[in-house]
This record gives structure tokens, sequence and C-alpha cells, in this order.
């Protein structure tokens, strides 16, 4: 296969808001984690929005969709279940935009996440954390069924605003970078909204070419960001149809890829983005040829505190993940 040039594109550009800087983040290509000179590893870099992380484009979505719909009224409050990343790109908006936001999240995610919701003035709600996110959906329901005057939930879990984010953003970013050069995608299993955007998307102009690849923690495995469909929820944007295969990762596949990735590419990232650069690998190791693209979901910021980052790896290997997700 021969190598088409890199298109360097300078970072930047001039926007009227903060909001409007999202997306168009960079694609970059690892070599070092390349198994084979004709497969070319290509990281989608959705650390680079604005709060960090690839749910910037999902919360712009939910509230572009809501207030499209009119479901955004003064003296409504925006509610929604999270792990950290979509509460925290849902309250710098509606900060922006005027709109009080309360989540509802685990309560034992690690403290960044906490003071970053603060920061952007969201209320938080604590749900069980040995519940995980399940646990922060559950609640938000009862919460907004008792008081539907009250919230707005978006619900990115049901909601196809989430998946059409990344159907008529992120995908189309990766189709034009690559000159539609796509042979594999790998994302996270969480909402389900990065797979199902993608997979629409490339399905539909790539067709058979492209094989979708879900990285799936192993039932009873804490991996931050992610979920597994055994662990009685699945979200109803998720059509498993959609996907080619699932791969599963442990909790310490996902510490051990995320030191990689810093140590062997020079990317700080978040936990879900070493399962599944994990999950990307192995693919690629599979191919003789071609282009095999992840999501970078966000950065490492919002994980410091667990140590991850610092420690000896014998020692993050043994760290109780169940703290800090």
């Amino acid at each position: 296969m021969s190598v088409p040039p890199l298109q360097n594109k300078p970072c930047g550009g001039r926007y009227s808001d903060i909001v409007e800087a999202i997306g168009n983040t960079p694609l970059v290509e690892l070599k070092r984690l390349s198994p084979k000179p004709g497969v070319r590893i290509w990281a989608k870099m959705e650390s680079f929005n604005p709060t960090g992380s690839v749910k910037d484009r999902v919360a712009k979505a939910l509230i572009d969709d809501a207030e499209a719909k009119g479901a955004l009224t003064p003296g409504i409050t925006i509610l929604e279940p999270t792990s950290g990343n979509t509460g925290i790109a849902l309250a710098m908006i509606a900060k922006r935009k005027g709109y009080k936001l309360k989540v509802v999240m685990p309560d034992n995610v690690t403290q960044e996440r906490t003071q970053l919701l603060k920061m952007y003035g969201a209320e938080i709600v604590y749900s069980p954390g040995d519940q995980g996110s399940n646990g922060a959906v559950a609640l938000a329901n009862e919460m907004a069924a008792a008081s539907p005057d009250e919230y707005y939930m978006p619900y990115q879990y049901g909601n196809i605003a989430n998946p059409n984010a990344h159907y008529h953003g992120t995908a189309v970013e990766i189709l034009d970078e690559l000159d539609g050069q796509v042979d594999a995608f790998v994302a996270g299993l969480g909402t389900g909204g990065t797979l199902m955007g993608h997979a629409r998307r490339f399905k539909e102009e790539l067709g058979d070419r492209v094989t979708i690849v879900a990285a799936e923690p192993m039932q009873g495995e804490p991996v931050q960001g992610l979920r597994s469909l055994e662990d009685g929820f699945i979200p109803p944007i998720i059509d498993i149809s959609l996907l080619d295969r699932k791969i599963f990762v442990t909790n310490e596949d996902a510490i051990l890829w995320t030191r990689k990735l810093l140590d062997e590419e020079g990317i700080f990232a978040g936990v879900s983005s070493g399962a599944i650069a994990r999950v990307a690998v192995r693919i690629a190791n599979e191919m003789d040829e071609g282009n095999v693209v992840f999501v970078v979901c966000d950065d490492g910021w919002k994980y410091l505190s667990s140590g991850i980052y610092t420690l000896p790896i014998e020692e993050v290997q043994n760290l109780d993940s169940t703290l800090w997700w």
C-alpha cells in the first residue's frame, strides 16, 4: 500500500465562542505502536476539545437538540447521569449559555472531576460508587420521574443526538484526513454514541471494507468510562448489529496501555483510551496493511490523583481501581 503524505494543518482558527471551538481535533499517527510497516495506527485526539474530552461534541449536540425542540425553557434545570466527562462538558456549555445543570455521578470518581464540575457551576448528586454508571442512570431517572416539570434530561444513553455528533462530525473529519482509507475503527463501549455514530457513517461510506470494533471491559472489571453489556444495562442507542467485533479488555490492560501511550508515544490520555489502544494494536497485528483508527477519549488530567502516571508500573498494577473510578 502506498503511503500518502501527511497533510499538516495548523491548530487554531477564529471562533466567536469557546463552544464553537469544539471538534476538528488532530489525527496523530502512532508509529512506535504499529506492529508492521504496512499498518498505520492513528489516534483521533479528542483530548484537544475545550474541556479535554470527546464528550464536548456530545454535550454540544445534546444542548443544540434540546434548544431546537424547545425543551430548554426558563426555570428548567438540565439533569444528566455521567461518570464525569459528559457532565463536565455540559457544565461548561450550560454556563456559557446560562442554564442550570445538575449531574448524577458515582461517589468514587476522581477528585479532579468533582472539582471541574464545581468550577463550571454544576450541582452534583452522588450515586453509590459500587454501582458504577448504571447506578447514576437509575438515580437520575428516579429524580426526573419525580419532578418532570423541574428537569430536562438529555439522556445521552438514549438520545440520537449523541451518535449524530460523531456521524456528522468526528467520522467525517477522519474520512477527510485519511481520504476515505479507513480499514478498522476502534472505540470503547460506553454510552455507545462514539461507536454507533462512526459505525453508521463508515458503513455507509465504505461498506464492509471497514471493520468496526468495540473495546468492552470484562464483566466486573471497572474500566473507567467503559461498560460491560453483561452488567444488565444496554444503552438504547446501541445497535449491536453495527459492530463487527467486540474484544474484551481488563482493567490491567487499560492501565498498562495508558502508560504505554504516555511512555512510547507521549500521549497523556485517560484510562479508557489505554483499553482502546490495546484493542487497536491487537487489530493491527491481524492486518498486513491498512489504517487502524482509534479514539483517544480524554486527557489524563482528570486522573492524576490516581497515581497511575507516576508510580512504578508494578505498583500501578496493584492499585485498587475502584477508589478512583
